[in-house]
């Protein structure tokens, strides 16, 4: 039994009052029954247990002993096992909630239902729904205990939400004492509507074990809704007077325990006193009742107070009159008949509750214990909300006008249409569309199947809403249908001269590509018409591969469009998108018809060595279709879906290095080498394109600035040894801008740049030395190598790794340098036939058999593979065995077989060019590459001793003898210039590749 920490008589007329509500009850519910029900006889122990009230006090010992007894026989009321679908007791029926007519004043133990966003103001009402098991069956409970009162505070963080806080510091101390007015149980959920009376304050916890929530596996997780069976009372009878006798004999000791508790206070009970550490999750509160400040009551306090309500009054008609919305929420918080304006406490209240502050304001309004303070509050917060209000009536009044003007426009562009409709001066849109495309087809030659595709597409677009999707789809594509140059064609330049001075006049050099161009031009002009061609140049970077290709559409009159397809990877690329795709285009080659409106344009396909392949299909797969001459002429794209003629494409490709392009799309092209420039190719481009250009860009004259050909040279020997000129532009434009900021400070009017202050204006050399070894010692010899930057010189390097034991054992050998497969498999097979040929030439000679050697490749960093240094390796070794240098100045390349044979290699202008830079005098060839020799440029050739060897044995007497006079090319050594390194480079200074 729970009492309170004093006696509150104030508290007995309200304990009156519920028993007089019990006997009404009970009197509805039982007529003419003599005996109360025992649901009637347990709620008023219940009401007069709650209310701490004492047996002593209200009833004699008889009475107090009977209503032991009925409570003990109550309490087996849900084990009954009959049912009564009238008598069913279940807290889902509002009627089932007694009603409370005096809210208690004192209630000092509640519920606690934290929520969020707003607090709830007292003489409001809210709709509280509720998910959490426990809480749930704690308002059960207390609902059934007829004490259908909780405390309602709000939550110090939004983000929080749970329904159960697990301290007091989650919450607001300060809330409202709310009554449930209806209950409506749903199982899983309780939905409550509960009615504020007066603000309360957390003054401590109460900790009180429930127990768990048990849910019902038939009803779906409900409380237990059996009916309880009321049976007749005279069958009780018997048992109750029993009851009462042994009642009797322990009242006393009842009644003086009773009067213990109600000397002791509630505070100093271990059970169910509040605590102000928070163990557990926060249900029960003790709380107390909020009194409002007192304050004196002067005329001039009144007129002050009397001034904030008219004009918070005023705000709120004000606020109403802009919104109606505002007028529908004050009517349903205002009871009929209830007087706000003589209420300053209910006024301040109902003011906070009206706008849509933030939690945290109206929290403070709640608090706020002084009535004028209070009513400053709400009323800033409703100025706030006032004006909100205007900017949100501002808002729409401007949209609303936007909107009526929009709507008038179309309203009178519409009446505008029909009545030029009517008159004939304008046809309806559809019309207008299909006479459009119509138009932009009839000077094209149009063939028979794009005709009747497109006819198809303009009587289906006419069938179309114009606001629906598959509208604007139609119309996009007749769009790009309709702007192919169907049949349209530049006129081409068929004049050789005129070509010749165009590609002379933008690149120095490169005759192997403007002749095959010329050649295309003569066969255009014998045959009457031109047909289109696949040309690949592929060469190192720099060398002007895309720059000659513009000067090329320059040359034949024919539209230039250039594409990249480095690092492709989306076949819809090349052939375009499925039209049922949102946002669906055709691909690159139909977007360059379309921009260039001709169906002979020149197209610029960069980089096609470098094509990706991912999941979204193959690139380099099609562009075999598009590429192809016997094919190209119905070429598809997945977009268009119509064959387009591509046979008159003048297709150009670049690349740096052929071995990555696919073998079919290599076997489609033409290939044309483009090798790196030699310096006297370099000094030219630069003296008629570089410099000029620089000099333009930097806005110099040739009275400001010369730069004279020893510095070009040094430039070119010390700083720029790559194949082509994008570097040597590089340094030119540098020396260029030092000079313009030279001329720009009044340093100085003009300025020489010569060989001597070259380093003033590019900083010191790159390249000091032409080669690592002047002189070559046993072991070493000097190879020739190709690389995608051009040729460059290669040494190979043997040395005796531990000496030989004596015992007979085969010798070993280790190589380094960062070495392929290939090159791995050549020093085998160079091992090989050095031996072989050391046993033949010296049988006592056992070096190469039983030493264990180390050969090593320099710069190990850049990796190295081919067979192309297999005589190399193999006159390395036999110059350690023989411990016999070889003829100096002499580089080699060659690949090796097994048998001794020297077979052809692959880059002898790269190889010979990167010679001829490190001042090698005498080089060693294959015999099979004479012919490439042959073809090389007479100022490559010049100055350079070549053998060509068919034999290992013919390269062993070359470099072992000073001269040899069989199958030797001499040439007088004319000319002693410095080749950079050959890595290819662009005639044209303006523009590199």
């Amino acid at each position: 039994m729970r009492f309170m920490t004093a006696v509150n008589f104030k508290v007995l007329p309200v304990f009156r009052q519920r028993m007089t509500n019990v006997r009404s009850f009970c009197r509805n519910h039982w007529p003419g029954n003599e005996e109360l029900p025992v649901r009637a006889q347990f709620e008023k122990i219940k009401l007069h247990e709650y209310h701490g009230t004492f047996a002593k006090s209200i009833h004699s010992r008889r009475q107090t002993a009977a209503i032991v007894c009925l409570r003990s026989f109550a309490t087996k009321r849900y084990n009954d096992k009959d049912s009564s679908n009238n008598n069913e007791d279940d807290i889902g029926d509002p009627a089932s909630l007694p009603a409370t007519v005096v809210v208690p004043e004192v209630w000092p133990h509640v519920p606690v239902i934290a929520i969020n966003r707003n607090p709830v103001f007292p003489r409001f009402i809210k709709l509280i729904e509720l998910s959490n098991p426990i809480l749930i069956d704690l308002i059960r409970r207390k609902v059934k205990l007829n004490q259908p009162y909780v405390g309602i505070f709000l939550k110090k963080t939004e983000e929080n939400e749970a329904e159960i806080v697990q301290n007091l510091d989650d919450i607001y101390p300060v809330g409202t004492f709310a009554q449930i007015h209806e209950v409506q149980d749903l199982g899983n959920r309780l939905r409550l509507v509960v009615m504020a009376h007066r603000r309360i304050k957390i003054v401590g916890q109460i900790l009180e074990e429930l127990p768990k929530p048990q849910d019902d596996p038939v009803s779906g997780g409900k409380a237990s809704r059996r009916s309880l069976i009321r049976k007749k009372t005279e069958n009780k009878i018997p048992e109750l007077v029993q009851k009462i006798e042994e009642v009797n004999t322990s009242e006393n000791k009842i009644i003086e325990g009773a009067q213990e508790k109600v000397e002791e206070k509630v505070n100093l009970s271990t059970d169910s006193t509040a605590q102000t550490g928070n163990p557990q999750a926060l249900l029960m509160v003790e709380v107390v009742n909020i009194t409002h400040e007192k304050f004196r009551q002067t005329e001039e306090i009144k007129n002050y107070n009397k001034a904030l309500t008219q004009e918070l009054i005023k705000t709120i008609r004000d606020i109403i009159s802009m919104n109606p919305l505002y007028r529908e929420s004050l009517q349903q918080m205002l009871h009929q008949g209830q007087r706000v304006v003589d209420n300053p406490v209910y006024l301040s209240d109902l003011g906070a509750a009206l706008t849509g502050a933030d939690a945290q304001e109206l929290q403070q309004v709640l608090e706020e214990m002084d009535i004028s303070k209070r009513l400053r509050l709400s009323l800033a917060l409703l100025k706030k909300e006032y004006e909100l209000s205007k900017l949100q009536q501002k808002i729409g009044r401007e949209v609303e006008e936007k909107v009526k003007q929009q709507h008038r426009k179309y309203i009178l562009h519409e009446q505008l249409k029909v009545i030029k409709k009517e008159l004939g001066l304008e046809k309806d849109d559809k019309d207008a569309i299909g006479e459009k495309y119509r138009e932009r087809i009839r000077e094209k030659t149009v063939p028979k199947a794009v005709m009747d595709v497109l006819e198809e597409e303009l009587n289906k677009l006419n069938f179309l809403e114009s606001h629906s999707s598959e509208f604007n789809v139609t119309r996009n594509y007749l769009d790009w249908l309709t702007s192919m140059p169907w049949g349209v064609t530049s006129p081409e330049n068929l004049n050789l001269q005129q070509a010749i001075e165009i590609l002379d006049k933008d690149h120095y050099g490169m005759e192997d590509i403007k002749k095959r161009i010329l050649e295309f031009i003569a066969v255009s002009q014998l045959k009457g018409s031109t047909q289109g061609k696949i040309l690949c140049f592929h060469g190192p970077p720099g060398v002007g591969k895309t720059s000659i290709a513009k000067s090329i559409s320059r040359a034949l009159n024919r539209e230039y469009f250039r594409f990249s397809v480095g690092g492709m990877t989306d076949v819809a690329e090349i052939k375009g998108h499925r039209r049922t795709y949102v946002g669906a285009m055709p691909g690159k080659i139909i977007q360059c018809l379309k921009k260039t409106k001709t169906e002979n344009p020149l197209v610029l396909i960069d980089e096609v060595d470098k094509i990706g392949k991912g999941h979204q299909g193959d690139p380099a797969s099609a562009l075999l279709e598009m590429l192809d001459p016997e094919q190209n002429a119905n070429f598809l794209d997945h977009y268009l879906d119509v064959p387009v003629d591509l046979s008159k494409v003048l297709f150009i490709c670049t690349a740096n290095v052929i071995d990555t392009i696919p073998e079919p799309l290599r076997d489609r092209m033409e290939m044309i080498d483009m090798s790196g420039y030699v310096a006297e190719e370099k000094l030219a481009i630069a003296k008629q394109y570089l410099v000029p250009q620089a000099m333009n860009d930097s806005g110099l004259t040739n009275q400001q600035i010369t730069i004279n050909d020893n510095a070009l040279h040094l430039l070119i020997k010390s700083y720029c040894r790559e194949s082509g000129v994008r570097s040597l532009q590089k340094h030119i434009e540098k020396v260029t801008r030092k000079v313009a900021f030279k001329v720009v400070k009044k340093e100085t009017e003009k300025v020489d740049v010569t060989e001597h202050n070259l380093q003033d204006f590019v900083g010191k050399p790159v390249f000091t030395h032409d080669r690592m070894y002047e002189i070559t010692p046993p072991g070493v010899v000097m190879g020739l190598a190709w690389t995608a930057m051009g040729g460059s010189t290669l040494f190979i390097e043997t040395r005796v790794r531990k000496p030989s034991t004596g015992k007979k054992s085969e010798g070993t050998l280790e190589f380094t340098g960062h070495l392929g497969d290939v090159m791995k498999e050549s020093i085998h097979i160079a091992m090989t036939v050095a031996r072989n040929f050391m046993s033949q030439q010296d049988p006592s000679n056992t070096f190469l058999i039983d030493s264990h050697l180390h050969l090593h490749v320099p710069e190990g960093a850049t990796p190295k593979d081919g067979p192309s240094a297999g005589i190399t390796i193999a006159i390395a070794l036999i110059s350690l065995a023989k411990n016999q240098s070889i003829r100096q100045n002499v580089a080699m390349t060659g690949e090796l077989s097994l048998m001794g044979r020297v077979l052809p290699v692959g880059g002898i202008k790269e190889k010979t060019i990167a010679a001829k830079r490190v001042g090698v005098n005498c080089v060693i060839l294959p015999e099979e590459n004479k012919k490439d020799y042959n073809d090389l440029p007479k100022y490559i050739t010049d100055g350079l001793e070549v053998h060509f060897a068919s034999t290992f044995e013919d390269v062993y007497r070359i470099c072992f003898a000073p001269q040899q006079e069989s199958d030797t090319i001499r040439h007088e050594k004319s000319l002693t210039f410095d080749i950079s390194q050959p890595q290819s480079a662009p005639l044209l200074g303006k523009s590199t590749d």
